[in-house]
């Protein structure tokens, strides 16, 4: 498909750190309209920030130079004309010069990375990952979205347009998957397989953690474990499901998991929980896709289970330097806070100490246990 040349002008000026404000804001709007062109994009993002992202990409040499020639005409038009026609002369080849060489980067650039994409794309799965600290959104090749939250990635194969759509999730994951029937979206994670057509849900499977949790807003999916005996698990809209991780050992010996006010279904091998959650609430407002919007929500954690979410979200590393501390729960949420903000939040429903040194949390009872 072909675009109007002011979104690729757009787009070069957003990468390099020229665009302003309301040049932005319509690419963004043009982004959004459009997923196709957002997956674009996102791998001219990841190939201009120079971080290794083997995906396929329809832009050649001669596309780039182009934009980067409308850019320059565009900020040339944008110049001053009361410039003294002396001044104008020297400045102009000043300018010259100056995108001829960027022109000259930017074709070598494209021509190394055109062999290195065509060289390297048969045999390599490609991975989006979100580091600690951050969140990303990405658009897969069928057009589906994925949110991947912190500490966390998805691995599809180059195949993925073929019959089965399959992903592998390590961490947590929001996907809104458009249907197609005959093609079923399959999300690998843990030791189970979870299988939908179209429908929206969430997936929380973080390897240290003991449960694995997918969340269902919008669809049915169809939930199978590594244990074929077991028959599958279907989830309805509104309805929530927590199973354990199996052990690194992989023994799949019954293991209990409870949920937040949810009845406990009993299947062959596991026994799991299904939570109904309340229909009552928008989207937004779920704990479960709470970090969609840039909230990071807690019910009844321990200050240990805390702790691993609070190091996912702010790329920190805590240390706990008594036993007793670890025991103290917490309720609440977090949004726009800076980490010394959310450990004096947090010192309001509970007393401890806290130092912190660069990206370290050393945590202390406010008394040394006895």
């Amino acid at each position: 498909m072909e675009y109007p040349e002011h979104i690729w002008v757009l787009m070069s000026r957003n990468l390099s750190g020229e665009a302003t404000p309301q040049e932005n804001e319509e690419l963004m709007q043009m982004l959004q309209q459009q997923p196709q062109l957002m997956q674009q994009y996102d791998l001219l993002k990841s190939l201009w920030n120079a971080k290794e992202n083997k995906k396929e990409i329809e832009i050649g040499t001669g596309k780039i130079s182009h934009i980067l020639q409308l850019s320059a005409v565009e900020d040339a038009l944008k110049e001053d004309n009361d410039i003294s026609a002396a001044s104008a002369v020297i400045y102009r080849r000043r300018k010259i010069f100056r995108w001829a060489a960027i022109l000259i980067g930017i074709s070598v650039f494209a021509w190394a990375l055109t062999k290195w994409i065509f060289s390297s794309r048969p045999s390599s799965s490609y991975e989006i990952v979100a580091q600690k600290g951050s969140r990303t959104r990405t658009i897969l090749p069928d057009g589906s979205t994925v949110w991947v939250n912190a500490g966390s990635k998805i691995i599809y194969e180059p195949n993925f347009n073929a019959r089965n759509r399959e992903i592998t999730l390590y961490g947590e994951a929001y996907f809104d998957v458009v249907k197609e029937s005959g093609r079923p979206f399959i999300v690998h994670t843990g030791h189970i397989n979870i299988k939908v057509l179209g429908t929206v849900f969430n997936v929380k499977s973080y390897p240290e953690d003991k449960t694995i949790e997918t969340t269902l807003i919008k669809g049915l999916v169809q939930i199978t474990t590594a244990n074929t005996k077991q028959a599958p698990i279907y989830l309805h809209p509104n309805q929530k499901i927590i199973l354990p991780q199996l052990p690194a050992d992989g023994d799949s010996k019954s293991q209990t998991s409870t949920a937040d006010d949810g009845k406990l279904e009993k299947n062959t091998a596991t026994t799991s929980a299904i939570t109904n959650l309340d229909s009552s609430l928008k989207e937004n407002e779920l704990m479960e896709t709470a970090w969609i919007y840039n909230r990071l929500e807690f019910r009844g954690d321990s200050f240990t289970e805390l702790a691993k979410k609070l190091e996912r979200w702010y790329n920190i590393a805590i240390h706990f330097e008594d036993e007793q501390v670890k025991k103290l729960t917490f309720n609440g949420s977090l949004e726009n806070e800076t980490i010394t903000q959310a450990f004096h939040a947090l010192q309001t429903a509970n007393s401890f100490n806290f130092k912190i040194k660069d990206n370290e949390i050393f945590i202390r009872s406010l008394k040394e246990p006895e």
